[in-house]
Order: structure tokens, then C-alpha cells, then sequence
């Protein structure tokens, strides 16, 4: 029973440990703004504290001012992390083949509208050697690798912000 448990620990504590540094500063608003660059606990919590202690993010969405959209979604890349690291093959096989179920899931995960899927499986499929640059590549470095495959496609830029 003890191995199950430390088993189940494992699986659950690793894709959350590698994505622990990633960027999430207060998301919009005056607090993100003014510590937009900066890494680390400090700048983070100033950035939310300053955003709620100002109701400033609520206005900034309200108006689409302070950095903040009216069209957004609400997405989790922890989601996205954790599916990319337990379908990393299947993954791969469909982007190399540029289509598959788990291409379409990521697809889903990340927000591509169906007008631009074809334009998503083609460019993931042409990209494929960037995104897992090694065959040991992890999830976090899947997700930044997909993401500046993303932010240089004219059609697909968009969506690099949900990853």
C-alpha cells in the first residue's frame, strides 16, 4: 500500500514541481504592469497584492485597459503541463504525422479555434524537431518550445498566451 501511495505522490508532485517557475504574475492590471520582467516570489506577490488591493483588474477587464482583454479565457497551463507529460509519445507520433487525437486535445487545451486547426497541425508538424529538441525533452521545455513556435506563426501568435 505504501509504494501505491508513494507511486500516486510521485506522479502527481512532478509535473507540478517542474512547472512551479513558471511566468504567472497577477495575469492584468496596474500590479502586473509594474512588475512586468520580473521573476521570483517578491515580484509576484507585489503584483497581486497591488492588483487586488486596488480592485484594478476587475476595472482593467471591465474596460480592457491596465494590460487586460474583454475577450479572454480562463486557462490553466498546469492542465496543458500535465497533459503534455503524460502523453509525451502520443504527442510526438501526432505531430510528426500532423493530426491524432492527442494533437486535437492539445488543440482543445490550448483554445485553437477550428478555423485555425489545420494551420496548428501544420505548423506543429513542420516544427516538430523544435518542440521535443531532445528525446528526453520535458514538459516545461515542450511548452516554451511550442510556445515560440507559435508566437512566430503570423495566423497562430495569439494562442502563445495560453500556453
Amino acid at each position: 500500500m505504501k509504494k501505491i501511495i508513494t507511486v500516486l505522490s510521485l506522479v502527481i508532485a512532478l509535473p507540478t514541481a517542474a512547472f512551479a517557475g513558471q511566468d504567472n504574475v497577477g495575469g492584468c492590471g496596474v500590479g502586473s504592469m509594474i512588475f512586468k520582467g520580473q521573476s521570483g516570489v517578491a515580484p509576484q506577490v507585489l503584483a497581486v497584492t497591488t492588483n487586488g488591493s486596488f480592485g484594478n483588474q476587475t476595472f482593467g477587464i471591465s474596460t480592457g485597459t491596465l494590460g487586460c482583454t474583454q475577450d479572454g479565457t480562463v486557462r490553466s497551463s498546469m492542465k496543458t503541463a500535465m497533459f503534455i507529460e503524460t502523453n509525451k509519445q502520443q504527442l510526438a507520433r501526432d505531430m510528426s504525422v500532423g493530426s491524432g487525437e492527442t494533437l486535437a486535445s492539445l488543440s482543445h487545451l490550448i483554445g485553437i479555434e477550428g478555423k485555425d486547426q489545420a494551420a496548428f497541425n501544420r505548423v506543429t508538424k513542420e516544427n516538430m524537431a523544435s518542440i521535443f529538441s531532445s528525446d528526453n525533452a520535458d514538459s516545461k521545455q515542450i511548452m516554451v518550445s511550442l510556445r515560440e513556435v507559435l508566437a512566430s506563426d503570423a495566423q497562430l501568435s495569439h494562442y502563445q498566451t495560453a500556453l
